[in-house]
């Protein structure tokens, strides 16, 4: 087994062909989704709005870095399907965003020398 990586995948889709029962659940449920109460967790984060047309999950992916991004993604679209399958919820297009945080530069501010 290689070097863990840690990665932060957003995936975005569709949803496609409620029923009224998975619309209604959706409906009975939407202040808890929204972009508030997203968070990058192991199991996801779903996100949504009252018009129940697009959605996005925010998850965190462990997995190794020789598979890099591409593996991330797709193992997060495989977690987002079971998750949406598991509550009968339709969707298509999926697509992923990958941010992989071992590489991820990150930019500190520097504090000036001048008195105020």
């Amino acid at each position: 087994m290689g070097t863990q990586h840690t990665y932060r995948v957003i995936v975005r889709g569709t949803f496609d062909g409620l029923s009224e029962e998975s619309r209604s659940r959706l409906l009975a449920e939407a202040d808890a989704h929204g972009l508030t109460a997203m968070q990058f967790t192991e199991e996801g984060s779903l996100a949504y709005d009252r018009t129940l047309k697009h959605f996005s999950y925010r998850l965190v992916v462990v997995s190794d870095a020789e598979d890099g991004e591409e593996m991330a993604g797709a193992i997060a679209e495989d977690r987002v399907e079971k998750a949406l399958g598991g509550l009968g919820h339709g969707y298509k297009a999926l697509r992923s965003t990958v941010t992989d945080l071992d590489t991820m530069k990150i930019n500190y501010r520097r504090q000036s020398g001048r008195a105020r």
